[in-house]
């Protein structure tokens, strides 16, 4: 399961967020207030739908716990965006740099096994470090999380170990 790794631009996405944690997590009630506005969204750039997870301090694997908070948003990628266009919505720049994308395969409910992976196992022994950016999975508008046929990218944010 290595992943690619991709240099990108920032991004401008349009969504909705709102903060919470594992604990807390309100992710269903945050992508049911998005999804019935995606279509009217003008300007994407592709059918992909962004979940990210913006942590206050960056993202410390060593310290992390199910109530670490984070802002985690629901959007889409834009190539330019009027405000008054979409009152119900906010934006967000998505930090350009080096991610690893790995893929998630199967149900959402075993989504934990594949971060484990990445952080427990693969990022210890490769040649990078966490970056301090946001960390986003991207699936298609059919994307169901129960379906054990389910894929989705995890985007995690690296740099180079130094």
């Amino acid at each position: 399961m290595d992943p690619k790794i991709i240099a990108i631009e920032e991004k401008t996405l349009i969504g909705k967020s709102k903060r919470m944690s594992l604990d807390e997590d309100s992710t269903q009630e945050l992508w049911k207030s998005f999804m019935p506005y995606r279509h009217s969204i003008p300007n994407r750039t592709d059918e992909m739908l962004y979940n990210i997870k913006v942590f206050d301090r960056g993202l410390d694997s060593e310290n992390f716990s199910s109530s670490t908070t984070f802002v985690k948003w629901a959007a889409v990628e834009v190539d330019q965006f009027y405000p008054e266009e979409m009152s119900a919505m906010e934006t967000h720049l998505l930090s350009g740099g080096i991610y690893a994308v790995f893929l998630h395969r199967g149900p959402a409910s075993e989504f934990n096994q594949t971060l484990q992976y990445i952080f427990r196992e693969w990022l210890p022994s490769s040649s990078y470090v966490l970056d301090d950016r946001e960390h986003f999975e991207r699936f298609t508008e059919d994307y169901r999380p129960a379906d054990p046929e389910a894929v989705e990218e995890v985007w995690i944010p690296v740099q180079y170990r130094g």
